[in-house]
């Protein structure tokens, strides 16, 4: 499944939303020259990655044999310069999709600034949670997903019936289904905790750690950050999916 849009009108304009979007896009463009150069793109993961193994201090300085990258650059500042990298054209925009379709209604529930200190906080305890589940491990970890994880464990709290129009395809059928928003998130997740008890997280490939674990911080953390009179603004105007329309009351 894979999520299109969803029927949940903003109440402010999503600033924060837009600005981290434009930020990831100008690292990749700029900084890891999009793609185009293996030289750039590789040095950038490297450099500005966070590799678990710098970050411990599991291994020397120059030493990784078992990964792409020679040790010795960035340590814990690598946890937030790794938020705003990605390793492909798919991977950013993977990333942005979902990045936009639900941070705007939790930047609406809490208001810029607080979104941004959600977004980063978020963000580093995700990357930190990798870390730790491979704390020698000399592969670089880049990308945006984990602080977005945190943003849709937000919303599964604070929107959970809210309709998300989802593209649901198996094998030769296809077809765009709307759904309650726990439906689509709660499937998300699962995949992800299914996904990281089976793959090896020494060898490289998606940080599935990281996705829980900024999940799990979206989840916890939306309590404290997330403004009553804003959501509840933005509860009274959302469009139910039928099945929930009778369950209502339940926020």
């Amino acid at each position: 499944m894979f999520p299109l849009h969803d029927d949940n009108p903003t109440e402010i304009f999503p600033l924060i939303t837009l600005l981290l979007m434009a930020a990831c896009v100008w690292v990749w463009w700029s900084v890891q020259g999009a793609g185009m150069s293996e030289e750039a793109l590789g040095s950038s993961i490297c450099t500005l990655g966070a590799i678990p193994a710098e970050v411990t201090g599991r291994l020397a300085a120059g030493a990784g044999p078992d990964g792409p990258c020679r040790l010795g650059g960035l340590t814990w500042q690598a946890l937030f310069s790794s938020m705003f990298l990605h390793g492909s054209w798919m991977h950013l925009i993977g990333n942005m999709w979902f990045l936009w379709i639900f941070g705007n209604n939790v930047e609406d529930s809490m208001g810029h600034l607080r979104f941004l200190l959600f977004y980063v906080l978020t963000g580093l305890v995700a990357a930190l949670a990798h870390v730790l589940t491979a704390p020698g491990s000399a592969i670089p970890m880049v990308g945006a997903s984990g602080a977005i994880s945190a943003i849709m464990g937000a919303y599964l709290l604070l929107y959970p019936r809210a309709v998300v129009h989802t593209l649901f395809f198996f094998v030769i059928f296809i077809r765009v289904i709307p759904l309650p928003a726990w439906v689509m998130l709660c499937y998300w997740i699962a995949i992800q905790i299914g996904s990281s008890v089976l793959t090896p997280t020494e060898g490289g490939g998606v940080a599935y750690a990281a996705h829980v674990g900024g999940f799990v911080a979206g989840l916890a953390l939306i309590l404290v950050f997330r403004n009553p009179k804003l959501v509840h603004a933005k509860r009274s105007k959302i469009r139910l999916a039928p099945s929930e329309i009778a369950h209502r009351g339940w926020w």
